[in-house]
């Protein structure tokens, strides 16, 4: 599928109460398939106060997914504006989306994304490395061992059980401290007694660290755990 471009729209900041740490207006998602033109996101609106936790749910092909690859920065809208903390992503290029998500952005995916030929030290130093910080190392060691995997930095991923891949996963996203975090899922590769665990460490870490969390899930278990839910229907935030 392609996608089918158009004019982006502009949007307004909120007045008052400081800047939001995610403003989106207007967006919308539409391709091409075989079967013609495909609207995914239709005029989305709707803002994260910092320090929000906001839970995105609804039926599988709703959109869900889409709008959290969107708000990353990682697919392109056809139209409308994401605002995050106050920066307009598309208004960047590819690069400079990059480079905002380095700094200020974590996302924890239900396939893990480790890299298989790092071992998990070395997947959590990553992105530690990427923006030059000389205490890469201890910084993840000490992150690891927050998640329970101090006896686990050398094994890669491999030798890791899904549930430690994705300890793995929210070490990386956490050890950056970014102020926005967006997980896809992030229990729905595990069993019911892991993804328990799992999900009361991200709970945990983002408490402790502040940040904004956005997920995408179809657990009502774990959307209750987040201050506010939005429910996404074809393409449309439901009312």
């Amino acid at each position: 599928m392609r996608d089918i471009p158009e004019a982006s729209k502009g949007g307004a900041g909120q007045a008052g109460g400081g800047t939001p740490a995610i403003e989106v207006r207007g967006l919308s998602k539409r391709v091409l398939d075989a079967s013609g033109p495909l609207t995914i996101l239709h005029e989305v609106d709707f803002t994260v106060q910092p320090a929000e936790t906001l839970a995105l749910v609804g039926a599988s092909g709703s959109g869900k997914s889409t709008l959290l690859g969107l708000l990353a920065g990682l697919d392109t809208p056809s139209s409308g504006q994401v605002m995050l903390d106050g920066t307009d992503i598309f208004a960047l290029d590819e690069d400079g989306r990059a480079a905002f998500r380095k700094a200020r952005l974590g996302f924890v995916f239900q396939s893990f994304q480790l890299l298989a030929h790092l071992n998990a030290l070395e997947n959590v130093m990553l992105p530690l490395e990427l923006r030059g910080d000389a205490d890469a190392r201890a910084k993840a060691e000490a992150m690891l061992g927050r998640v329970g995997l101090a006896s686990r930095l050398r094994h890669y991923p491999k030798y890791l059980s899904g549930g430690e891949q994705q300890r793995v996963a929210l070490a990386r996203a956490f050890v950056t401290e970014p102020p926005l975090l967006f997980a896809d899922e992030p229990t729905g590769s595990l069993d019911a007694a892991t993804g328990e665990a799992v999900i009361r460490l991200m709970f945990e870490l983002n408490r402790e660290r502040g940040s904004t969390l956005v997920l995408v899930t179809h657990d009502p278990a774990m959307a209750a755990r987040c201050g506010r839910t939005l429910t996404i229907a074809a393409g449309r935030l439901a009312v």
